[in-house]
């Protein structure tokens, strides 16, 4: 079945939603998403949107934080638009009655979150932020919208010029082919390729391995950032407690109840995501367990009902004041390499949100910076396509030959462990080059053949793609920088200062640039 439309959205969380709802007002849009609009990290999303809205913040001061907490792996730039933008966006978001939580006095009730100087995080819903936001954005799309769930996208469709022009889906019942004069990247991060993540089980990272099959220009996936307080029970991660939490005035302790953080950073329990993660880890190694003390938390039920209620679903007893926690895979800083307007190596292709490598987020993405980047990007990328128009001509699929059949693939679950295991929160270079391998090579990925696959056997198959780009990229940077810890190579290097990773048509080459810009007369053209 064909469907010829001008927008199509692969993917369905704030990102994706932000830019349907401007983006209908003028075109007709076609989101695909491969489970349910509520399934993705952004309705989870518990902890908030950082924005400067309070006469004591200023975005110096957020475009700092963000520099340090990524430890300075960024493009600048782009921070710059994300954080000054970002705050212009919120407002107006604000203004046109975005419901959030609000003091007394009616003024935001803003939090604060690990590494950040000033209480800048917007909640809403106590630490339902994403839930609401994502409702919020349902309700103020067009009839020019269509949601089709339950579809999950398999290959890119490029022309004989090799612009982007679709994309084939499946779902139980049958393939559509999406033609379109824009195709948008919006499906999220990868964490499901970890056993302990905070993310649903369908964040595998489909649209990473997408672009790569399609030669589009990806970078960063050495950097997976993991959240060092998803609830602990029974052996398994039940599902993430907020930093919220910790910004309330909980702090990490073990069994005795005595404190984790102290003497480990300055900001103690508030430090950078990728120093609590790696302290916690390290503690439960050495056969400690590890938790939230959360006792000093007036009324915490109300304050946060979502984990109050996880915790209870999972027979934990909050009165007692200790939330059991361990670390576990929540944020991909890489993926597909797009500017502020989600352009990318290859014309008429976009990326934005969490499948999109902008050099926002460095070596560590900052708390709450994650909706702000789906929220400003968004915007800014429908923005750029409103005044491009859809002008595309050429409809013809380029022929596509040299598939092959499919290698030897782990299982999930073995992927899942071992992923864990090599590219955990500490690598060691003999676990990843055993995985490497065992691993197929990432040019007997890319050529197969994927049209007779099931959705389960094309997700494995996307989730080999991701696993083999960030093993790749963790063996080739030879040093620890922010979320990439080597046990071997504990510090930074100079060498690897502002040098990017990246992958494209195949190859694996390091730059000094995350960018190389070449556009042409307002094209979404972007050669890398």
């Amino acid at each position: 079945m064909d469907v010829k439309t001008d927008i199509l959205i692969i993917g369905s969380g704030i990102a994706s939603l932000q830019a349907a709802r401007l983006l209908g007002q003028y075109f007709q849009v076609q989101i695909v998403t491969k489970s349910s609009v509520k399934m993705s990290s952004s309705y989870r999303a518990q902890g908030g949107i950082a924005a400067v809205t309070s006469p004591e913040d200023h975005t110096s001061f957020h475009i700092a934080d963000t520099l340090a907490a990524g430890e300075h792996h960024h493009e600048n730039k782009f921070v710059d638009v994300l954080i000054k933008d970002g705050m212009t966006i919120i407002q107006q978001l604000l203004l046109e009655g975005l419901p959030i939580d609000r003091q007394e006095n009616g003024e935001p009730a803003l939090g604060l979150e690990g590494a950040h100087s000033h209480q800048r995080i917007i909640h809403a819903g106590g630490d339902r932020t994403g839930q609401v936001l994502i409702d919020y954005l349902l309700q103020h799309l067009s009839s020019n919208v269509h949601i089709n769930s339950n579809e999950m996208a398999y290959d890119l469709l490029l022309n004989t010029d090799g612009a982007c022009i679709g994309v084939l889906t499946k779902s139980e019942k049958e393939i559509k082919r999406y033609f379109a004069h824009h195709v948008i990247l919006a499906s999220g991060g990868a964490g499901a390729l970890y056993s302990n993540t905070s993310n649903f089980a369908t964040n595998s990272g489909d649209g990473i391995a997408l672009a790569y099959r399609a030669g589009a220009a990806i970078s960063d996936m050495e950097f997976m950032q993991f959240h060092p307080s998803l609830l602990w029970c029974n052996g398994e991660a039940k599902g993430l407690v907020s930093e919220a939490v910790r910004g309330a005035g909980g702090i990490f302790v073990n069994a005795e109840r005595q404190p984790i953080m102290e003497g480990v950073h300055p900001l103690l329990d508030l430090a950078p995501r990728h120093i609590t993660a790696h302290t916690l880890y390290t503690k439960r190694a050495s056969g400690h367990e590890t938790f939230i003390d959360i006792s000093s938390i007036q009324g915490f039920e109300d304050k946060f009902p979502t984990i109050t209620k996880l915790c209870i679903e999972n027979g934990l007893d909050i009165q007692d004041g200790l939330i059991p926690v361990a670390p576990g895979a929540h944020f991909l800083m890489g993926g597909v390499i797009a500017d502020d307007k989600g352009r990318t190596s290859i014309s008429h292709l976009y990326a934005v949100g969490e499948v999109a490598c902008t050099g926002v987020h460095g070596a560590n993405r900052l708390a709450s910076n994650s909706l702000l980047e789906g929220i400003t990007f968004g915007q800014k990328m429908a923005q750029f396509i409103i005044k491009a128009g859809c002008k595309q001509t050429n409809f013809t699929p380029a022929v596509v030959n040299d598939y092959q059949s499919m290698p030897a693939l782990f299982t999930k679950e073995n992927l899942q462990q071992t992923m864990m295991r090599s590219l955990g929160i500490v690598r060691d270079p003999f676990d990843m080059q055993l995985l490497k391998e065992q691993l197929p090579s990432l040019q007997d990925l890319r050529q197969v053949k994927v049209k007779d696959l099931n959705q389960q056997q094309l997700e494995l198959y996307m989730m080999h793609i991701v696993a083999s780009l960030m093993l790749h990229a963790a063996i080739t940077r030879t040093e620890t920088r922010g979320a990439h810890i080597r046990n071997d190579m504990p510090n930074s290097e100079a060498y690897w200062a502002q040098r990017w990773i990246i992958f494209q048509q195949g190859q694996m080459k390091v730059r000094n640039s995350l960018y190389e810009y070449h556009q042409t007369r307002g094209n979404a053209q972007a050669i890398f």
